[in-house]
């Protein structure tokens, strides 16, 4: 541990599992006192449960990001019990581990319903939180906002037509809000990883692996520079950067971490 985030205070969504549960874990270890929020409260309080046996302190919060009365509520809550806000991470979305899996077709087979659901878990969301969470970060005196991106919102994608468009548009949003709040002390950045050892992915590389053994074309993009997938703390150490004040001046960034599929 080396402090990077001591006295702050972190909200981190999608805190159940994968990246969101190896950010609370890190952002702790680091000096953070974390709100863990995600759709299921069992899978939060288990995040919680490792962050407090390694000495951490971790509020465990069931939220619906795409609802705004449960944002403000999650956003009241940090204040209320750890006293200030400090940084949002961005990192709450759906994809193939969704049943049916929402997004994960192109535009004709995708149903309205499920364009109009990913689009408010995964985009919506970055809007309210920001909308409620930036007056809190300013009261603080100032901080960061991380928005975990995707590689797929900064090129085109064959299938995940709507998941494509969220990330795309949550990038854009990230250098607007950049923009406007830098000069009150607010950063905003994004990190756009690739294939990630996660449960929503695991599905993803399944049928790659059973479309190779096939000789069929693989339901997935190219493959990685380095080869192989990340595991989940590849990418927390990144967003940790980011929100440290060793990111001091990085401000509007789509920071790409693909192993190099972007390249």
């Amino acid at each position: 541990m080396t402090g990077r985030l001591e006295g702050k205070v972190a909200i981190i969504t999608g805190a159940g599992s994968g990246v969101g549960r190896a950010a609370s874990l890190i952002f702790a270890n680091e000096g953070a006192r974390v709100v863990a929020a995600g759709r299921t409260l069992a899978k939060v309080e288990e995040t919680a449960g490792l962050v407090e046996a390694d000495g951490g302190e971790c509020l465990p919060l069931r939220c619906d990001v795409s609802d705004s009365d449960d944002v403000q509520a999650m956003i009241d809550a940090a204040v209320e019990r750890f006293g200030a806000l400090h940084v949002i991470v961005n990192n709450a979305g759906v994809g193939y581990s969704a049943e049916p899996e929402l997004s994960m077709q192109d535009v004709l087979g995708t149903p309205e319903a499920d364009w109009h659901t990913v689009m408010d878990i995964t985009l919506t969301s970055v809007f309210l939180t920001s909308k409620y969470g930036i007056p809190r970060i300013l009261e603080a005196g100032g901080g960061a906002i991380v928005n975990v991106s995707s590689v797929g919102g900064v090129r085109g994608m064959y299938d995940a037509h709507t998941y494509s468009a969220a990330k795309a548009g949550m990038n854009n949003l990230t250098r607007s809000m950049a923009i406007r709040y830098a000069e009150q002390g607010v950063r905003v950045n994004c990190v756009a990883p690739g294939g990630i050892d996660t449960p929503m992915i695991a599905p993803r590389i399944q049928a790659r692996a059973a479309s190779e053994d096939n000789a069929a074309p693989a339901p997935a993009g190219p493959p990685h520079g380095l080869a192989r997938i990340a595991q989940p703390e590849e990418i927390a150490w990144p967003i940790l950067w980011l929100a440290s004040d060793e990111a001091s001046f990085v401000n509007g960034a789509i920071l790409s971490v693909d192993g190099g599929s972007s390249a």
